[in-house]
């Protein structure tokens, strides 16, 4: 489903929001426009409300006034054959927001799928694929830092890691976010919601962002991205930001020259670095305010200390 801010068509809307007329159609755009702010769960919920109001077509409905629970909670059982628990539990959280909008826009008149439940899924430890400190170690050392390219892959990967960074809050911060106070370099980072998070930086960290900094002359641009592209044919930085899809191409170009086998990610650094802290003795809610998690249990779930207490358990099995 393809959402025109600017200059919405009626081909850019479901063919339900359509047969519900212009005002339905105006607050359907005006959901995406006005009340999602961050641009990634924008575009899930647009694939998620496209993808149910034309399987509701398909299945007989005439206009987004019509759909009612049924439809919702078959479609929501069609979902959990293709898709994981947790993406069909963000494909309905989608569909029961809109039709909030809808419901308080006097489109429709109640909430189809207010009353649908999804499926159920717990979980008390992430997916994230992570490493241990060794193995950390061994990938900063391995990048040659006689380059840019290379002084910025170590110092990307090293922030990640002792400053428990999403790759986002990272790949979005200029050169003056990083800045001397109390005669420690910090990094301010900003992160989910427009939330501004500052930590001052571990002395491994703070040593690369030195180096990276003064061997490449962003230091003097502090208004210009802090994590640059390569220009083209130069092997010198450009003006152009980092993208996270080259980031993670960078990782796992690095990972594999190091001679890494776990198939690791732009996450994994997050989940390396908050797992070697809670191992030295670190707390739990201290780790949560270091990563700005809202909640401890979140946190939880990057921590991955059981999983050498299970490895070394496997081994008992003596046969």
């Amino acid at each position: 489903m393809k959402i025109e801010l600017l200059a919405p068509t009626s081909a850019a809307l479901p063919t339900l929001v359509v047969a519900a007329g212009e005002r339905a159609s105006v607050r359907f755009l005006e959901f995406f426009a006005s009340a999602i702010r961050n641009p990634h769960t924008r575009r899930a919920y647009a694939r998620a409300a496209g993808d149910f109001l034309a399987w509701c077509a398909g299945a007989g409905a005439s206009s987004i006034t019509a759909v009612q629970p049924l439809h919702v909670a078959s479609w929501v059982e069609l979902q959990t054959q293709t898709h994981s628990a947790p993406t069909v539990k963000q494909r309905l959280a989608a569909i029961r927001h809109l039709f909030d909008w809808l419901v308080t826009g006097q489109i429709v008149p109640h909430n189809p799928a207010a009353s649908v439940r999804g499926p159920s899924h717990t979980t008390n430890k992430g997916k994230t694929p992570v490493l241990d400190a060794t193995e950390a170690r061994q990938l900063l050392d391995s990048i040659d830092v006689s380059t840019p390219i290379g002084l910025r892959d170590r110092a990307l990967i090293a922030l990640m890691v002792f400053s428990f960074a999403r790759i986002g809050a990272a790949l979005a911060m200029r050169g003056e976010d990083v800045y001397v106070q109390q005669r420690r370099l910090w990094v301010r980072l900003r992160e989910k919601g427009g939330k501004t998070h500052a930590m001052p930086c571990h002395h491994t960290l703070e040593a690369y962002l030195h180096a990276y900094l003064e061997g490449t002359g962003i230091a003097d641009d502090p208004r210009g991205p802090l994590f640059r592209t390569v220009a083209r044919g130069t092997g010198q930085l450009s003006d152009t930001p980092l993208p996270q899809a080259n980031a993670y191409a960078m990782v796992r170009r690095r990972a594999f020259v190091a001679g890494i086998g776990t198939k690791i990610g732009n996450h994994t650094f997050r989940a390396t670095g908050i797992t070697a802290y809670l191992k030295n003795g670190g707390t739990l809610e201290n780790a949560a305010a270091m990563a700005n998690h809202a909640s401890t249990r979140t946190t939880q779930l990057y921590d991955r200390r059981r999983d050498e207490i299970s490895l070394d358990e496997v081994e008992r099995i003596l046969v």
